[in-house]
């Protein structure tokens, strides 16, 4: 495996702790900043807005740049972001600070899955991307654990500094490996943005969006329904988020190895399973063992599309692979907000925890439709992909 490859990863590992780990540090967060739990929580929000917004911008802004030069800068900014986040001293700094990081986010992840793609061969493509996401599944098994332990330890702002570091050796690893190829065509805003007139582009975002919705609809609700209704300690559910994160990880490298095979029949495939899963999770929720074999199971299932998902958008938009690619990590997060809030008005409207994972099932039927519709572009030239 090229090490060019692991510095991206290892980016992408910096990156994801910084975005989810967050969440563990929460209550000291709020308590030290003096507001609430819930105006904490905005700084999880504040983050995906700021990629969500952020992403198409910045690819715009780099799309002139050499892609080594481009995620090089995008680096820089990251950890300018997470200094800031150490650094601050009330609550509107650290929140300009969130934003400013997640600016890096979203054309780091984009532009980044295009440089993978290209240093392997073209039939090892989605496995490459694979390889880099593998750096942000690990950010949940490993980074987002150890992060909170050490904030919880040392204060949060250790975490921030912690993460700075990983930014600063991530960003030595990136220009020392990264080839500089200067063969790159040059692509203007212009290019860009003509890629986006395709409807095949537009449909691959929304199974995007509607995947990440279906997969956060049952993320965002799992320590209460672990706790409230499998009856799992506190303790308990951290070991289970573990064996989740273990499970993400596994379907990562599966889902790239089987992209690279089928990438059509993979992205059909997983939906289906993702609506299976969920849907049986219904009923195995009340016992400890068979909602432990579910949860792994839906992991796996869920980040196996994760690479055929990114390595999809890439092809529909291969006239302008940077602000496509980067548009397509905007739209999980997208779909991330829209997954919490139907979890959230499920529970809301009275139906109970045990009916999440139906709205979860539904959203994973509404992705294989869109799948299949996306696929009818060889018969149908209205989806063709955008060509140069």
């Amino acid at each position: 495996m090229p090490l060019s490859l692991l510095m991206l990863a290892l980016s992408a590992f910096a990156i994801g702790t910084t975005e989810f780990v967050i969440m563990g540090l929460l209550p000291d967060v709020a308590a030290d900043l003096g507001v609430s739990i819930p105006g904490a929580g905005w700084l999880v929000t504040g983050y995906a807005l700021g990629v969500a917004i952020g992403a198409p911008f910045m690819a715009l802004v780099t799309a002139r740049l050499p892609r080594k030069a481009a995620l090089v800068s995008l680096m820089v900014i990251f950890i300018i972001g997470n200094l800031l986040c150490a650094l601050a001293s009330d609550y509107n700094l650290l929140m300009f600070a969130r934003i400013v990081t997640a600016l890096c986010h979203g054309a780091f992840f984009g532009i980044g899955s295009v440089v993978a793609a290209n240093l392997v061969a073209p039939n090892r493509r989605a496995s490459a991307v694979a390889m880099m996401f593998t750096g942000l599944t690990l950010a949940n098994v490993l980074g987002v654990p150890l992060g909170t332990a050490l904030g919880q330890l040392a204060g949060w702002r250790s975490t921030f500094w912690a993460v700075t570091l990983l930014g600063v050796i991530s960003l030595i690893g990136l220009i020392r490996f990264l080839p500089a190829k200067h063969d790159e065509e040059k692509l203007d805003m212009r290019a860009e943005l003509a890629a986006l007139t395709g409807a095949g582009i537009w449909l691959s975002l929304s199974m995007t969006v509607l995947f990440a919705a279906s997969v956060f609809t049952l993320f965002t609700y799992i320590a209460p329904l672990l706790g409230d209704v499998t009856g799992v300690s506190p303790s308990g559910v951290t070991w289970t988020l573990l064996l989740i994160g273990l499970g993400l990880t596994l379907g990562n490298v599966i889902g790239g190895k089987l992209a690279d095979r089928n990438m059509s029949l993979t992205l059909i495939g997983v939906f289906i399973v993702m609506a299976v899963v969920s849907t049986v999770l219904t009923w195995t929720s009340t016992a400890l063992i068979p909602t432990e074999i579910t949860l792994f199971l839906w992991a796996t299932a869920s980040f196996a599309a994760v690479p055929a998902l990114q390595v999809n958008v890439m092809t529909f938009g291969k006239a302008a692979p940077n602000l496509i690619s980067t548009l397509n990590i905007g739209a999980f997060n997208i779909g991330n907000a829209l997954g919490a809030w139907v979890g959230g008005s499920v529970i809301a409207h009275g139906f109970g925890l045990t009916r999440v994972p139906v709205a979860a099932a539904a959203l994973a039927v509404l992705a294989l439709l869109v799948t299949l519709l996306t696929f009818r572009q060889s018969v149908n030239p209205d989806l063709a992909p955008a060509t140069d």
